[in-house]
């Protein structure tokens, strides 16, 4: 990304900032803007937040729209403009996409927050959004089937509890439903079951790295598709999901299991090495990518000095400056802290202060 030009995005008012190819660190204190560049970007090559932030908060405060521009290589201009309730249009080059989903991995994008240990510490929906955000920027199919297995899901759920409510069971109904998942299950569960087979030694060499061979990791993609049908499981669970009024098999319940020295991670991994962890997971995330798309994807860390100590933050970005990880976005509280650490590594970098929707540098 060349320049980025903000207007009534969260904050700033009207911003237009130009960035170095290399690296780019963004200083000030909590609250002044920060994390809000950073989203903006996402935002850019993803289409919404990374944080589950609805376009409604993102609009500056007494105002009815914003507006993201990012100047990316090879001239390539995206465009965001959205009225929230009303307009949501993407356009590159001055023309608009037809669908938003046409846009997704075009841009390639990365971000590491201090949220992420939830990967590893909360329950298995923040995995398989980990999984699905990294192959729907992969291959636009997968977006696609994902899409129309979460909007029949939406209506099987809503009939069951329908129904739970009237007391009358409509069996056609549910047959129907249970036909329109069956196909974009099953490309679903292949495309996750490749992914994770072609992902986990990525993964495994990062750790390495990042934790000096301390301990071996290990993951397992848990799908009860692997031993059933996708039909045959959804006739099995039909009392079930009579009773609870929702679906309680499918692709949607699948999980990845973290493993550490044998261990189970939740239970056996420290701190420490739950940040290690998630860490090594989004740079092979960002490695794999680079690997699929051949194109390296933009790289966001937001305030990673709460993720890790000052000494895996200088191993990290001598990991990611010696290895040519692209072009790198990153914040921080302390206006000395990270400048001191970039400079061991880095001659091609700039420095940007943020105070209240303001950037100086």
């Amino acid at each position: 990304m060349l320049e980025l030009k903000l207007v009534n995005f969260k904050n700033y008012e009207d911003l237009e900032v130009s960035f170095s190819p290399q690296l780019n660190c963004f200083v000030g204190m909590n609250g002044m803007g920060k994390t809000n560049l950073l989203e903006a970007i996402y935002y850019l090559c993803m289409t919404k937040s990374n944080f589950g932030t609805n376009d409604r908060q993102m609009v500056r405060q007494g105002e009815s729209f914003f507006r993201i521009e990012g100047q990316f290589a090879q001239n390539d201009k995206i465009v965001a403009k959205v009225i929230p309730g009303k307009q949501k249009k993407f356009e590159r080059n001055d023309v608009a996409y037809d669908r938003l989903m046409e846009h997704i991995g075009e841009i390639p994008v990365v971000m590491i927050v201090p949220d992420d240990t939830q990967l590893v510490s909360e329950g298995s929906e923040e995995r398989r959004r980990f999984i699905d955000t990294t192959l729907s920027q992969l291959e636009n199919g997968y977006l696609k089937m994902l899409m129309s297995y979460n909007k029949v899901l939406k209506q099987r759920n809503a009939a069951l509890k329908g129904m739970g409510k009237s007391g009358y069971y409509d069996d056609r109904l549910i047959q129907t439903y249970n036909e329109q998942l069956l196909t974009p299950a099953d490309f679903i569960y292949q495309a996750r079951k490749k992914f994770i087979a072609e992902f986990l030694p990525v993964f495994q060499r990062f750790y390495q790295v990042i934790s000096n061979d301390a301990e071996q990791v290990a993951g397992e993609y848990i799908s009860k598709l692997a031993q059933e049908s996708l039909k045959k499981l959804l006739i099995e669970s039909e009392q079930k999901d009579r009773i609870l009024q929702r679906t309680t098999v499918g692709v949607h319940r699948d999980d990845l299991k973290f493993m550490i020295g044998g261990n189970p991670l939740r239970k056996f991994g420290s701190q420490g090495q739950l940040k290690s962890f998630v860490l090594a997971l989004k740079l092979a995330q960002f490695e794999f990518l680079k690997q699929q798309k051949e194109k390296k994807p933009l790289l966001l860390l937001d305030d990673i000095f709460d993720k890790l100590d000052r000494h895996r933050v200088a191993q990290l970005i001598g990991l990611l400056l010696e290895q040519d990880f692209g072009q790198i976005f990153i914040t921080d509280t302390h206006e000395n802290r990270l400048e001191k650490i970039v400079e061991q590594y880095a001659t091609n970098y700039r420095k940007f202060t943020v105070e209240n929707g303001r950037v100086l540098g």
